[in-house]
């Protein structure tokens, strides 16, 4: 589908300042070094300054600093970034189908599914699941007995969702993810085996919450596990059973929460971060890419841990603890070192 708005259009959907004709029409979006006539770019990174002189944009996001030294079309904010982002889903080429359920859909009786959701091919709702208005459902996903989708959730192709996950509005999951799967709940049996534990607890979503593709969920043992409104979870994610999220809290590839492990609000865990289970982070922390959090933070602000080669456990305890005070370590040498003849 084409899309083919006009600057005014554009400007007044973002509460931007425009400098520029407001008839002119806008038909793409794309970066300063390929956008092309006919489509808008953004500029946000000092980095790219530069490809400002030579861009052929037919207008630009711009901070009013950068407008000053700009001749061409353009929109002021104070965050072109985010103007970037708000405009983004003008532009997404991503097909759009109509309400309905396919043929092939099996929809169980007491399932309650309102007229306005689509259900792709193979689609399974089992006994009692509960789909709100503006649902997207696509092909060979799985919602589980008991299970509530709020308004405007969109399911992505091969996901499964399990029975008695409940998510709020605006829920976004993308292929390949599981949420509601047994946590790893097993009991030493005496023999050397393990008695499974069954999991008894659900899942809870927020509102406004995006699942990247093949993350992983566990359902919690007895009670829930928790995922606040508002948060950002990217591909290969693992969440352990009655692990909980806060608010707004931002999870990259491969970053992990082992079971009863509890993160706060409006945190950052960068690539391949992880709890330890049992512990809690307080809110406004960054865990740094492949920080392993092994104690409860308490104060806001960034961590990191130190990696080493690989060693005997005895060894690298011993190691890592006196890692912290390496910098004490050097002062102290140089000092000694200033005083030799």
């Amino acid at each position: 589908m084409s899309r083919d708005y006009s600057l005014g259009e554009i400007a007044a959907h973002l509460h931007a300042e425009l400098r520029g004709s407001p008839e002119t029409r806008i038909t793409g979006l794309n970066s300063l070094k390929n956008a092309s006539e006919g489509q808008i770019a953004f500029l946000s990174n000092p980095k790219y300054a530069s490809q400002l002189s030579d861009c052929n944009a037919e207008a630009v996001i711009l901070t009013a600093a950068q407008a000053d030294t700009f001749s061409g079309s353009c929109l002021i904010l104070e965050n072109p970034y985010l103007g970037y982002a708000q405009l983004s889903g003008w532009f997404d080429p991503a097909p759009q189908q109509a309400c309905g359920i396919h043929g092939s859909a099996a929809v169980h009786a007491s399932a309650m599914v309102r007229d306005d959701v689509y259900l792709g091919p193979n689609v399974v709702i089992e006994a009692g699941a509960v789909l709100a208005s503006g649902c997207r459902v696509e092909a060979n996903s799985f919602i589980g007995a008991r299970s509530v989708l709020g308004e405007n959730c969109h399911i992505s192709p091969n996901v499964s969702i399990y029975h008695d996950v409940h998510m709020g509005d605006h829920v976004r999951i993308h292929s390949g993810s599981v949420i509601g799967a047994d946590g790893f709940g097993f009991a030493p049996d005496g023999t050397g085996g393990y008695q499974k534990i069954h999991q008894i607890g659900g899942v809870e979503i927020g509102n406004n919450v995006e699942i990247g593709a093949c993350t992983t969920i566990d359902r919690g043992a007895l009670e829930n596990t928790i995922i606040g409104n508002g948060v950002i979870i990217d591909n290969h994610v693992q969440i352990g059973h009655n692990a909980e999220v806060g608010d707004n809290t931002a999870m990259a590839a491969y970053a992990g929460l082992a079971g009863s492990a509890k993160i706060g609000a409006n945190c950052t865990l960068a690539g391949s971060a992880c709890l330890v289970g049992h512990i809690t982070v307080c809110d406004n922390v960054v865990l740094t890419a492949r920080t392993m959090a092994t104690k409860n933070i308490t104060e806001p602000g960034i961590y990191s841990s130190s990696v080493t080669s690989l060693l005997p456990s005895l060894e690298w305890r011993k190691n890592a603890a006196r890692m912290p005070q390496l910098d004490s370590m050097a002062r102290r040498l140089k000092a000694l070192e200033k005083k030799q003849p």
